[in-house]
């Protein structure tokens, strides 16, 4: 017994020396970076290089990697729980942060530091997590978080589509389970020529900015773009080439995975459900399913209200039947029935659940000129989605200033204009807060813009907004907005090139062990119902013109589709676009008016440089009078130029006449180059003594050395006093500060012209009499 616990008391003894020399390793092994991170370089088409790198930064994380091109660095991590919450969906959130440091910059708000997401890190988000959320397994439902942190920017590499491809590694080389990786460039367009990942001075040129995500085998997982209405065929070479383009992406994140990659964790199987229940709800609620389906007299509300009546009666019958299970997985497996069964009727029938085939489009009505006080105003319709757009045209003072990071990103300092869209809870007949706008109206917004930009004129006179309100919804109300707000703008006056319309194409596939390569069936569904969205595969929405595409987005459900069906559908959406732009050129064309009294007006005004000051006033206070009474604007173009922006006729007509009284007070004659004019000493300087031509004149400087030919320091060694009459000779106005220019000295010799005296009164240009001067002897004073 002694022998044994002196044996205890010993190997305690070991270990506990030993312990120290262990931690301190363990902290060394930590806190000393590798020697060489793990790295793999891209060498695109264009011959830039794209480099991967990965286990330097962020060590704590599941997956860290840095996406280098140029001098822009993004690094993305990705770190998922060890424990599932029984969620029945993929919580997954990504987050894209823009940081004033990467680009050495400061932050300009109060608190000089970076707050909550901008719009534009909220749609680079957006952008990441349709890309990779495809290719997560169905039974991976543990919570997940994407952090894409820019570490540098420079002035010629965008870091949104690199964010993508540093995801990708990320979840790669993690041991989050992923099917992937993925691949991402962006396609720009110049001299109809593809360029992959164009610096921001080439997309200056190019036609199209079109963000590219694969997979491998070249299967499309997620388009995203706008477009300077770009022809169809030079969309799909562009797409071809960006699909290309991936694989050599997705080539090095396999090889780095390969190398450093870490073994997948094992997934939890989902329960598993009893045959038998799975037998009991087909059997009580398969023919009912199809009768609802099959009934084309259903709008949303009804056809929702007979499927969760399905539900309900549907549960209980089988729970009655099985009292050991599970209410919630009775439940899921309905759900999965119900869209299985959408699916199968959709492919088997070529029959919608509203009636329509395939390619039809559901009845359209639109009307424009819909309240006399708006500039500009539409109401579109199609099915059950409605939407009403209203234009507002300001001064461009009123332009959105963009801060100074999303400036560097996008090149652009300000917006003329931009579209605000709002998505109230009421368009889908439920109850909820409204406030600050969500990230899914910025994404539809921005994207309904991208629709827009490209028909409007570049250099026009007002800033211009367009709001979209979704009062009804069930499908593409960001396509509708499209509509809509191309109907506001023409009825606003504004000079749009082409009317632009955007609908948005469904997907149905049917495959085996997630081979969405080799397709054994599919249809595409032209202008996409909510229900068609939420039970298919695949919601691209395409807007253009007659003449090609301004905006595409392309949301895919499964781990890509081939290019052959996105080809498909792109011709499927410009033959229904065509449909569409007919009907809005019978209502735009019947019921456009010439101009609207509401409408604002613009103007110029020039006056003298000498006017400047009376025209603004102590401080600028002429024109806030101006602007509070008439709700006129002016703004300085240069010296003598001001731009006049006037909310109406009325208004305009109104600031013209202040303008005209406040110019006329200050109205001067006409002053003749080089004629001789009797000025009066209104102040005695040391430089010169100040003198006025005519009572209301503002005193100007004649200067001692324009007083007498001999070079004299004070003009009172000339006996000169305040009130004293001297003749001078005019010679203008001085170009640069607007100064009259005028000299006493050139007169001191033989008479040579007639003098103008402007101070007395009498009739203008009337010979009074001659008058004697010691140094005008002999020239006559003519008064007017």
């Amino acid at each position: 017994m002694l022998h044994n616990i002196a044996k205890l008391c010993q190997y305690r003894r070991k270990v506990f020396h030993i312990l120290p020399h262990v931690r301190c390793a363990t902290r060394r092994q930590l806190s000393t970076p590798a020697l060489e991170s793990p790295e793999v370089d891209v060498a695109l088409s264009t011959g830039r290089i794209l480099k991967i790198s990965s286990g330097k930064y962020a060590r704590f994380a599941d997956g860290c990697s840095v996406v280098t091109i140029g001098d822009t660095a993004v690094m993305v991590t990705a770190v998922a729980k060890q424990k599932s919450q029984n969620a029945s969906f993929l919580p997954l959130v990504v987050d894209y942060r823009q940081k004033s440091a990467a680009a050495g910059r400061i932050p300009t708000n109060f608190l000089r530091r970076e707050l909550g997401p901008s719009e534009k890190e909220i749609l680079s988000a957006r952008l990441v997590d349709r890309s990779i959320r495809p290719l997560f397994p169905a039974e991976f439902r543990y919570d997940t978080q994407i952090v894409c942190n820019m570490l540098a920017i420079d002035s010629a590499n965008p870091p949104d589509v690199q964010a993508i491809n540093g995801a990708s590694a990320a979840l790669a080389l993690s041991d989050i389970p992923w099917n992937g990786p993925v691949g991402a460039v962006r396609v720009g367009l110049v001299d109809n020529e593809a360029i992959i990942n164009p610096t921001r001075k080439e997309m200056q040129l190019s036609s199209l900015d079109l963000v590219v995500t694969a997979t491998r085998q070249n299967l499309v997982v997620m388009l995203e773009g706008r477009g300077n209405v770009v022809n169809e065929n030079e969309l799909r070479m562009a797409i071809k080439k960006g699909t290309k383009e991936a694989q050599l992406i997705i080539n090095g994140i396999e090889r780095l995975q390969k190398m450093y990659g870490k073994p997948k964790r094992a997934l939890e199987p989902l329960p598993a459900v009893d045959e038998e229940i799975q037998n009991a709800v087909q059997t009580m609620s398969e023919m009912r399913l199809r009768e609802i389906f099959r009934d084309y007299s259903h709008d949303k509300f009804s056809r929702d209200q007979a499927v969760s009546k399905t539900r309900t009666d549907t549960i209980d019958k089988v729970w009655s039947s099985f009292p050991a299970a599970d209410p919630g997985v009775i439940s899921e497996t309905f759900n999965k029935f119900v869209k299985g069964v959408f699916r199968e009727m959709l492919l088997e029938e070529k029959r919608r659940c509203d009636g329509r085939g395939l390619d039809d489009l559901r009845k359209i009505s639109c009307s424009v000129n819909l309240h006399k006080p708006l500039h500009g105003s539409a109401l579109f319709q199609r099915g059950q989605t409605q939407v009403f757009c209203t234009v507002a045209l300001d001064s461009p003072e009123s332009a959105l200033r963009l801060d100074p990071i999303a400036s560097l990103d996008s090149g652009m300092r300000s917006k003329n204009f931009f579209l605000h869209y709002e998505f109230p809870p009421y368009a889908t007949g439920e109850t909820g807060k409204i406030g600050p706008i969500g990230r899914r109206e910025i994404g539809h917004g921005a994207l309904a813009e991208k629709g827009l930009v490209p028909i409007i004129p570049n250099e026009h006179s007002f800033t211009v907004r367009l709001t979209s309100e979704v009062l009804e919804s069930n499908g593409s109300s960001s396509m509708a907005t499209v509509c809509a707000g191309s109907m506001a703008l023409m009825d606003a006056g504004v000079p749009v090139q082409e009317a632009a319309a955007g609908v948005a194409i469904g997907l149905i596939t049917k495959y085996e062990n997630n081979d969405t390569k080799h397709l054994q069936d599919y249809c595409i569904l032209t202008d996409l119902l909510g229900i068609e969205d939420y039970m298919g595969d695949m919601d691209m929405k395409v807007a253009g013109t007659r003449r090609g595409m301004t905006a595409i987005q392309a949301d895919i459900k499964v781990p890509g589709i081939p290019l052959k069906v996105v080809m498909e559908a792109l011709q499927k959406s410009m033959e229904a676009r065509f449909k569409i732009l007919d009907l809005m050129d019978e209502t735009i064309g019947a019921s456009r008016t010439v101009r609207k009294d509401c409408w604002p007006v613009t103007d110029r005004l020039v006056i003298e440089a000498h006017q400047r000051a009376k025209l603004l006033g102590s401080g600028g206070t002429n024109l806030r009078r101006l602007y509070l009474e008439t709700g006129v604007q002016l703004t300085p173009d240069d010296e003598t130029s001001f731009r006049i922006f006037a909310p109406s006729e009325a208004a305009m007509h109104e600031a013209k006449e202040y303008l005209e009284n406040l110019l006329k007070a200050e109205k001067i004659p006409d002053l003749e180059f080089g004629a001789i004019y009797t000025a009066r000493i209104v102040e005695l300087r040391d430089t010169g003594v100040m003198v006025t031509l005519y009572p209301s004149m503002p005193p100007t400087l004649l200067h001692n050395s324009q007083l007498d030919q001999r070079k004299i320091a004070h003009p009172s060694a000339l006996g000169l006093q305040v009130g004293a009459e001297i003749q001078v000779k005019y010679f203008g106005r001085d170009p640069v500060s607007g100064y009259m220019r005028l000299s006493r000295k050139v007169l001191q010799g033989p008479a040579t012209a007639m003098i103008r005296n402007l101070d007395r009164p009498g009739a203008a240009g009337a010979t009074a009499g001659a008058t004697t001067n010691p140094t005008t002897s002999g020239v006559e004073d003519v008064k007017s």
